[in-house]
This record gives C-alpha cells, structure tokens and sequence, in this order.
C-alpha cells in the first residue's frame, strides 16, 4: 500500500510555514491550507477522503505531524492560527525530509520526558488523528466567529466591546453614539461612579483590513487626559509596527487588543456576560477528545 514519504510530509510543513511567513509568520491553518492546495502539485492519491471521515488526506498527514514540529519549537499553534517562530524561520534551510526528521526527533525528546507516546503507522495515519480533527474543528469554529464579527458594523463592534467590558466586571457609563470619530468611544469604570482606580478609555478600530497607525496612536495618547486614566485600543485589523513602537514609548499605559486577543477575551469572559450581552455574538461549547499533545 502506498505511504506518503517523509521528504513529502516535510514540502507540506515547510510550505504551510513560508505561507504564514508571508503573512507576517501569523495565518489561520484554514487559510494556510487553502494557499497551499494552490502550491503544492498534489496527486490523485493525496488530495482523496478518508472513507469514513471525510477528511482529506494531505491535510490530515500534514496536521498530524505539525505535533512534531510545534513541540521542536518552530511553529506554535492557538486558536486555528498557526505562528512561526524565529526557531522556525532557521529550521525551513533543512531540506524537507531534514526537516521532519529533526522535527521527529525533537518531539519524541519531549515525549519521553513525558512518557508519552505518538502512534504512527508506517508514515501515515489510516484514519485522521484526534488532533487532527480538532484543530480542524478549532479553525473552522474560530473562522466563524470572525466572519461573524466582519460583518458587523462599527457602532455594532463598539457595543461588542463594551458588553466585553462589563463582562470583565467594569461598568460602561459611557459608549459613544453614532457621529463623527471624537476619539473615544468608550469609558469604562471598575466602580459605578469612577472612583477607583484605574479608569479607562477605549478606542475601537473595527477595520479588519486597516492597522492601526502611529498617528492614530499618538492622536489617541492626548485623549488620555485626568488622573487616573489608561488607554485601551481594539482594533480587527491590528497594529502597524510603527504603532506598536508609539505605544511603546508612550508614558501612559496603553493595552492593544487585537482581533485574535478579543475573540480569547469574549470566550474567557462569556459566562459572566449578562443574557442580553450575550445576544450580540452567541457562542455555544461543545466537549472534545483532548489531542495527545
């Protein structure tokens, strides 16, 4: 029977790798995957379902043995959305079956230190792995809720952003209406009339295709005016390298929270939202077999 070779698991990893390198070493396995059935030449035999699963089986070998090289310290992987680490940038001049084969070895390192043990089959899995299935369903589920909050819009946002807020236990006396950008757009106090401290302000950048820029950054520094206050800025499209070097350097604090971060928040936070906040992005867990990871 025919197995995928190690050289080929290799050209899968290293190839999901440089897609998310050119997406800033940060990318959605969804979206990783849809780029790399446009690169890799894939046969008949890999791009054919599991009978039973479904699953594809390229995509299934490649995720299976991204364990091996998550735990060689070259990728990390969170939510759906893979990251390339500096470890990982060195690791891709290996050739492809160097590549895995280090990437192996390092992973059963870890594993003995854990007496653990990773069950493979001559190369290839006959079924999609556990983790597998759950990274899939992780990605998909994550990919969801974004679509989801794309489509809403910015005054919608806000309000998400607020309710977040008071599901983190602040109140919200002030959330701006709709009209012209003043800068803020939210207050948040962590009692009702603002006199504990810290107090914060927060300014919300529902652009998923825009960064925020260092003028935004420095523009929004002045708005932090009265005692007491720090600066929140959530934005969906994330933060410009500028931006982050303004904020940075600025002496008053200033917390970034982008769309990945928000969406963690939501989840770590939903069961303490009210009913009526929890209308305005609903979420629903479901129980999954933990991966042997």
């Amino acid at each position: 029977m025919r197995k995928i070779s190690y050289k080929r698991i290799g050209e899968y990893l290293q190839t999901a790798m440089k897609i998310a390198l050119a997406h800033e070493g940060v990318y959605p396995i969804r979206d990783i995957l849809a780029e790399m059935a446009q690169r890799l030449e894939l046969d008949d035999y890999e791009r054919a379902a599991y009978e039973k699963s479904g699953f594809i089986r390229w995509q299934s070998v490649m995720q299976f043995y991204s364990i091996d090289v998550a735990k060689a310290g070259w990728l990390r992987k969170h939510k759906g959305v893979w990251y390339v680490t500096e470890e990982g940038k060195k690791a891709l001049e290996l050739g492809p079956e160097e590549f895995i084969k280090t990437a192996m070895s390092k992973y059963r390192e870890w594993a003995k230190s854990r007496e653990l043990v990773k069950e493979e089959e001559e190369l290839e899995v006959s079924q999609p792995s556990v983790t597998t299935s759950y990274e899939q369903a992780q990605s998909t589920a994550r990919e969801e809720i974004k679509e989801y909050i794309r489509k809403l819009n910015a005054y919608e946002f806000q309000d998400l952003v607020a309710a977040l807020f008071r599901g983190m236990g602040y109140f919200t006396p002030f959330v701006a209406l709709p009209g012209p950008d003043k800068g803020i757009d939210i207050v948040a106090y962590k009692d009702p009339i603002g006199a504990e401290l810290p107090r914060i302000k927060v300014q919300v950048k529902h652009r998923s295709d825009t960064k925020v820029s260092r003028q935004e950054v420095a523009a929004f520094i002045g708005d932090l005016q009265g005692e007491g206050y720090v600066g929140v800025i959530v934005s969906t499209g994330g933060f410009s390298p500028e931006a982050l070097n303004e904020i940075r350097k600025s002496s008053r604090h200033i917390e970034k929270v982008d769309f990945e971060r928000f969406i963690d928040l939501w989840e770590e936070h939903y069961n303490k939202l009210s009913d009526e906040d929890k209308i305005l992005l609903p979420l629903r867990k479901i129980s999954f077999l933990s991966p042997k990871e």
